[in-house]
């Protein structure tokens, strides 16, 4: 009664300023009224909807055609519209989706038990899910709000710092400006643990998914999980069921490790320069896209022991107080940092030598410019092409997906960063023949393609995770990591290809580059929505 007092008196004093306040209410209320009525009425509810699921049972021979053929239709339609108004680029991003899907069913552990149903809904989540982010106004100005709110947030963790570090903490940025960021999440994570949000928030999103792409409580409920917390911390949350598993259900926990990052290393990356808005949206989508791979690339064979009628109870923190679960949290994440600084040292040092030992071997065939990056660019060159990466910028994605594949996606986004602050810095797109940055539709879809946890590293750091969760099911593990971390992988470049196909092209030219131009050129320029943008901005 007092709160909803406070919010009244708020917003008859100022409706615009309250605004967030009464819209955090407004939803606070429809959760709790939604979960009274389904605790409370759960099997009338139940009883209700299953008389649609058996007309649908009876009548799904011949419905599964017409919806097949609607899809189809709906399909070749948004392309011919789309490509119409937005121009051809969307078409190697779709291109590359179904390339991807085809590759995975063709090296399927067992491709005549594939349930299409998981793929396809997956598919459909996350294009769903990119439309309504990247494509409308109200998604965009929401997702843009929230990454707004997670850097203004992120940037508290500066007075801790400031005050351990000194007033110049920032000129050792990485160490005294990055990692304080993951001490800082790392505590509030823990924090909402022990209030018990989280495991709310995961099980409602784990219940959405498992709703719509028939997938088992455990992975659909690890899957929302790993949105929020790490590989190894996600399977924590169902850590009785873990024993009871088949081996698909492991496969596809893995494979939801592998091709999404963790909260905590979130806000890492949006410190080094890297679009929150897109970091957060890649985070969400990987989510269906990683279920969708790991059932088209190792289908279920075997009866799901846990089902939808055993009623799955999550993990909760073991802290008494908030403030011993926020010292936990501190604590906890030392180990994090730690791993994450430690690892950094050894695999950047390790690449400068690598470096220098291809470029004395390319020295002696006349190839001195020879190096890991160089290696990676050619061998992930076509994969980055088919997400719709721009021909002139796939070389250089490819050496980024190389850098995470083969040491970690934190080595990947620091590289990225640079290239993001070279293109806003302006300047000469090539220096001695070697491009400097690239299109920013390119930078999206580099974004997307490394928001995963799918490196050589963390595949040791999967196995003994869940082994010494399940130590029944170390053989299964270990069996099918390697795979669902090539899943894992495939997910993440889905991912990228959605986005590709929605991302609308926006100014891509540096403005000073095309004013520059226009100034030095003899000729009137022709009016174009480019100029008048660059002319806008001047102006301003």
């Amino acid at each position: 009664t007092a709160y909803l007092a406070v919010v009244i008196a708020a917003c008859s004093l100022n409706f615009q300023r309250a605004l967030p306040l009464f819209i955090i209410t407004v939803i606070a209320i429809f959760f709790i009224c939604w979960d009274f009525l389904i605790a409370k009425y759960e099997d009338r509810i139940g009883a209700f909807f299953s008389l649609g699921e058996r007309y649908l049972e009876k009548q799904w021979f011949w419905m599964k055609w017409v919806l097949c053929a609607a899809l189809i239709i709906t399909i070749i339609c948004w392309l011919i519209f789309d490509t119409a108004k937005q121009g051809s680029h969307q078409l190697m991003s779709f291109g590359g989706l179904v390339l991807y899907v085809l590759l995975m069913f063709i090296f399927s552990k067992y491709p005549a038990r594939v349930a299409w149903r998981p793929v396809f809904s997956g598919i459909g989540m996350q294009f769903i899910l990119g439309l309504l982010i990247l494509r409308t106004k109200v998604g965009f100005d929401v997702f843009n709000w929230l990454g707004n709110q997670i850097q203004t947030f992120l940037e508290y963790s500066d007075t801790g710092a400031k005050f351990v570090f000194g007033e110049k903490y920032t000129d050792h940025f990485f160490a005294f400006k990055v990692l304080p960021i993951v001490v800082f999440f790392s505590t509030v994570m823990s924090m909402l643990y022990h209030v018990g949000f989280m495991q709310w928030l995961i099980g409602k999103v784990g219940w959405i998914m498992q709703i719509f792409m028939g997938t088992t409580p455990v992975e659909s409920m690890v899957a929302a999980g790993n949105i929020f917390v790490g590989q190894t911390e996600s399977p924590l949350l169902v850590r009785p069921y873990l024993p009871y598993l088949t081996k698909s259900e492991l496969h596809a926990i893995m494979t939801a490790g592998f091709s999404t990052i963790a909260g905590s290393v979130l806000g890492a990356y949006i410190s080094f320069g890297v679009s929150a808005s897109h970091l957060l949206t890649a985070s969400v989508m990987s989510a269906p896209a990683s279920l969708a791979t790991a059932k088209l690339f190792w289908p279920e064979t075997e009866k799901p022991t846990v089902t939808l009628k055993s009623r799955l109870h999550m993990a909760k923190g073991e802290s008494k107080n908030l403030l011993e679960a926020a010292s936990q949290g501190a604590s906890t994440s030392i180990l994090l940092v730690a791993n994450i600084a430690v690892n950094l040292i050894s695999f950047l040092a390790l690449l400068a030598f690598i470096d220098s030992a291809l470029s004395w071997v390319g020295n002696l065939f006349d190839y001195p410019q020879m190096n890991f990056e160089n290696i990676c660019a050619y061998v992930f060159m076509p994969f980055s092409f088919v997400m719709g990466v721009d021909w002139e910028d796939s070389f250089i994605v490819g050496g980024l997906l190389g850098y995470k594949t083969f040491f970690n996606e934190f080595v990947a986004y620091e590289r990225l960063s640079k290239l993001i602050h070279n293109r806003e810095k302006g300047g000469s797109m090539y220096m001695n023949g070697v491009k400097q940055y690239m299109t920013v539709r390119s930078e999206v879809i580099a974004t997307y393609a490394l928001c995963g946890f799918a490196n050589f590293g963390s595949l040791g750091l999967v196995i003994g995770g869940l082994t010494s969760i399940a130590p029944s099911k170390k053989r299964d593990i270990a069996g099918g990591a390697f795979r669902a971390m090539i899943a894992g992988t495939v997910a993440c470049f889905m991912t990228a290809c959605v986005a590709g196909m929605l991302t609308v092209p926006g100014l891509e030219v540096p403005c000073h580059t095309l004013l520059g131009n226009i100034f030095n050129s003899t000729d009137l320029p022709a009016n174009s929505t480019e100029l008048v943008e660059c002319c806008q901005q001047l102006f301003t």
